[in-house]
């Protein structure tokens, strides 16, 4: 394994190459190894501006925002306040979905490990004020239950602005200013923005889409609604920043200055597997409490990513090597450069080797796909599951919602990659898609596609 001493080399070496070679415009790289810090940056903040990324931009960082909520709810059960496998509502007697049962039964342990199973991909926007998340959770009566909760696994967004209203109502605080107070501050981490009112006083990244030749083009929104803010929808910052964050769990839930942020026990435990999740592209095994799970010849990698309007966020950490990992990045093959610095550094500085993508078989096998066509649908997105006369299978996702005008409609062949388990003979912005298969009716036909989550068969 390198000599922590050289990690700075090589990313001032080979970031700026790498990123090029990958058609980003802008990435920031922080890691954290034999308790040292290094950091490395290249490229723009945007196109347009041109105006050079350093250390100190700060980046959203999407998703990774679960994590920083989940410490939030685990405070409180660290403080007495919650329980994890009693009734959400036993603190929020206004919450509700579609099934009354399920609302009066859902636990913030099936919130944290994405097993509450109602319908998770939800951007109503409620305004900017700071009952933004008061109003969401509100308006979510409605939302339909997939699947009796706690049986099996599906990301969801929606539930997690739940927990973040939960933080909210138990510390008597709008949610941005608790993870400020109570995250952000302890731990010395100048750069935090929970909203672009803050990072605008920084240098700010811009994400970046593909444009019509190929090229990067930033994008006209920054962030998404405040109402998702607990989910992922516009907290910014750097990664060494991130990596802070990373470094309290490394050290046992302790602050730098020695501030106990997390209950010991709490760390260990929030890395504990939960659920398992089905074979996926880009997706860990399992999920533990808000940690993406992945576990690499008996040694396990705790992380999680993060993706906004043309911004994508990667964080690694290993914990029986102290290492800690953070790329964020503003556009182009984010995948490819994520293999290649994040990848790299893992296996040189933790002996972690990342398996390579997934990809279908060099010679496809026959298989009966009767099973799997139809039509599926949830809040983004209509798939439809066909076949042609020739036994040719397709998968057509038409983007809806938040996702209209942000994502092209998608057509690709499928075949066969493991048992109920379906992935793109062709690859889509460098990854092959894996689309699972889960519950058969009567008929036999699977009631669910899972492609992280679980989209329900329509009536037809």
């Amino acid at each position: 394994m390198t000599d922590p001493k050289d990690v700075q080399s090589w990313l001032d070496s080979n970031l700026g190459r790498l990123a090029a070679e990958r058609g980003v415009p802008g990435a920031s790289v922080a890691v954290l190894a034999g308790g040292r810090r290094f950091a490395a940056a290249t490229g723009v903040t945007s196109t347009t501006t041109g105006v050079p990324v350093d250390t100190d931009t700060v980046f959203q960082i999407g998703s990774i925002t679960k994590l920083w909520t989940s410490a939030l709810v685990m405070q409180l059960v660290d403080d007495g306040l919650v329980d994890l496998d009693q009734p959400v509502r036993a603190h929020l007697p206004e919450f509700a979905v579609g099934d009354a049962v399920a609302a009066a039964a859902i636990t913030p342990r099936q919130l944290l490990c994405h097993t509450a199973g109602f319908e998770g991909d939800v951007f109503t926007d409620t305004g900017r004020g700071e009952d933004a998340v008061e109003r969401y959770v509100a308006s979510i009566g409605g939302i339909p239950q997939l699947f009796p909760a706690g049986e099996f696994f599906s990301y969801n967004n929606t539930g997690f602005v739940v927990l973040g209203r939960l933080v909210e109502v138990l510390r008597g605080l709008p949610y941005d200013e608790v993870l400020m107070r109570r995250l952000a501050a302890p731990l010395a981490l100048p750069r935090v923005c929970p909203s672009p009112y803050e990072a605008i006083v920084h240098r700010a990244a811009v994400g970046h889409l593909t444009g019509d030749d190929g090229r990067p083009v930033p994008t006209a929104t920054w962030a998404l609604p405040r109402s998702n803010a607990p989910a992922g929808s516009m907290l910014a910052m750097t990664p060494g920043d991130l990596v802070g964050f990373a470094a309290m769990h490394l050290a046992g839930g302790t602050a730098a200055d020695g501030t106990l942020i997390l209950a010991p026990q709490t760390v260990a435990a929030m890395q504990q597997p939960q659920v398992t999740v089905p074979e996926l592209a880009m997706m860990g095994g399992s999920w533990g409490l808000g940690w993406e799970r992945d576990v690499y010849d008996g040694r396990t990698v705790v992380g999680h990513d993060g993706g906004t309007i043309g911004q994508a966020a990667f964080l690694r950490v290993v914990p029986d090597a102290g290492v800690a990992v953070a790329l964020l990045t503003n556009g182009g093959d984010v995948i490819g450069l994520y293999r290649d610095v994040v990848g790299h550094l893992l296996e040189q500085l933790a002996g972690i080797v990342l398996p390579g993508p997934r990809v279908p078989p060099a010679a496809p096998v026959a298989f009966d796909a009767a099973p799997y066509l139809g039509r599926y649908a949830d809040t983004i997105y209509d798939i439809t599951v066909s076949r042609d006369t020739d036994g040719t299978v397709w998968l057509d996702r038409v983007p809806k919602d938040v996702l209209a005008g942000l994502e092209q409609p998608l057509r690709t062949r499928l075949v066969r990659y493991s048992p109920d388990c379906l992935i793109s003979a062709e690859p889509h912005h460098g990854v092959h898609l894996v689309f699972a298969f889960i519950g058969r009716d009567g008929a036999g036909r699977c009631q669910y596609i899972h492609y992280g989550r679980a989209v329900a068969r329509t009536a037809d």
